[in-house]
């Protein structure tokens, strides 16, 4: 553990093992259990393939599905059943080591972060209609395995970026997943305009943060829905015109299997949070990003004006949504599907990092050994925000060439 951030090879050149943090098929459950550090073969790289020295990489809620086995195994997808294990870590910053045939944009020593997003070369969507509609689309590290809790990750060349000279690896390492994901949810599936109302769940979390940050510049105006007081003056200072703490409105949150006279009651928290939300926003929201499901969807599809669009890319309260379809309809209201970025849209989200006009938001930095705890803290809902593990990096700060601003330090949540 303490050698990790050894590597015995030059660049150009892989050892034949290296340390990662790897689940089995056979050994599912809680993350603590799970994830066990192994000595495993380091992959050879592909045509169009690149491995990556890991120095940093940032932790995420889909490998606590992947070591529960839930919803479905991640053993029924991707180069799973070639391998037999599963190496998480869907964002990671790093150095290209090695690079396969094929590869000339990027060559040894390259400092990069890595985006998730995988599909095949050979799929025609990929070179006219959208990567994230090819038949062979994967989210690597979670459908695919070779992550970034390990000192080598593989990965197409198309997933590599620059990484931002004034971030340390571990900042760098902390953004790529949630915040390309917001990116194509507002900037390309609603297209979001200066001038815009937008209504942001869970603004303080791994998503809303940047969320806000992206309406802020953009010239759109937003409320965010927090757990706290204090998590509302956070995404304040992230540029959201305002808050609202959804503690003072438990009552419109859907369970599922509402009687009648419990939905009637549900459905006034309901307006009486869609007047909170207009009194923030001086009007109803062009935009609701919505990530929460089943708990929010209702109250997403009413707030929203006539003629709006709410987007989703996830459920984290559960993907089951039951709603009155007539607001819906009869107010000729959108609802869109929107799943992580493309190679196009990652690159542009990451040169507004470069500049410094977005900014990553990090809680926690920890040690390699630490890996199956940090999604632990996850799996129990015991983090404040996003976590980024120290990999090839010996201690914080290093890999930050430019001046610049880091990471926002800061107890975030949903």
């Amino acid at each position: 553990m303490s050698a990790v951030a050894t590597v015995s090879t030059e660049p150009g050149e892989l050892p034949r093992t290296m340390a990662a943090w790897v689940i089995r098929e056979d050994r599912f459950g809680e993350p603590i259990d799970a994830i066990q550090l192994e000595e495993v073969e380091v992959p050879e790289p592909a045509a169009f393939e690149v491995i990556v020295r890991v120095m940093a990489a940032g932790v995420n809620f889909n490998n606590v599905w992947a070591a529960l086995g839930e919803p479905i195994s991640v053993f029924r997808y991707g180069d799973h059943p070639i391998y037999k294990h599963h190496i998480g870590g869907s964002d990671a910053s790093g150095i290209v080591w090695k690079v396969g045939e094929g590869v000339t944009r990027w060559k040894v020593g390259d400092e990069v972060v890595v985006h998730c997003n995988q599909a095949s070369y050979e799929d025609p969507e990929v070179h006219g209609l959208d990567p994230l509609a090819a038949p062979s689309q994967r989210i690597w590290a979670y459908e695919t395995t070779w992550g970034s809790f390990a000192q080598f990750c593989k990965v197409q060349a198309q997933q590599l970026l620059p990484k931002p000279k004034h971030l340390s690896w571990e900042d760098a390492a902390s953004y790529g997943l949630t915040y390309f994901t917001a990116y194509r949810m507002l900037m390309d599936r609603v297209q979001l305009q200066a001038g815009h109302k937008v209504l942001i769940w869970g603004a303080a979390g791994g998503l809303g943060v940047f969320a806000t940050q992206l309406c802020h510049i953009s010239g759109a105006d937003c409320v965010g829905v927090v757990s706290s007081d204090e998590k509302g003056e956070l995404i304040k200072t992230l540029g959201a015109t305002g808050y609202i703490n959804r503690n003072d409105f438990s009552g419109m949150m859907r369970r599922g299997g509402e009687s009648p006279e419990e939905e009637k009651t549900r459905f006034k928290e309901s307006r009486r949070f869609s007047q909170a939300v207009e009194e923030v926003l001086g009007g109803a929201p062009d935009i609701v990003f919505e990530h929460v499901g089943q708990a929010t969807f209702p109250t997403s599809v009413l707030t929203v004006k006539p003629f709006g669009k709410v987007v989703i890319c996830g459920a984290t309260s559960g993907y089951q949504l039951d709603f009155d379809v007539r607001y819906l309809w009869m107010r000729q209201k959108e609802i869109i599907g929107s799943h992580f970025a493309n190679a196009w849209e990652a690159t542009k989200a990451n040169a507004l990092i470069e500049e410094s006009k977005i900014r990553p938001v990090l809680w926690r930095v920890l040690g390699f050994d630490k890996v199956a705890e940090a999604h632990q803290l996850l799996r129990e809902n015991k983090h404040l925000g996003k976590i980024a593990i120290l990999v090839g990096a010996t201690e914080e700060g290093q890999g930050k060439t430019a001046q610049g601003p880091g990471a926002i330090r800061a107890e975030v949540g949903a």
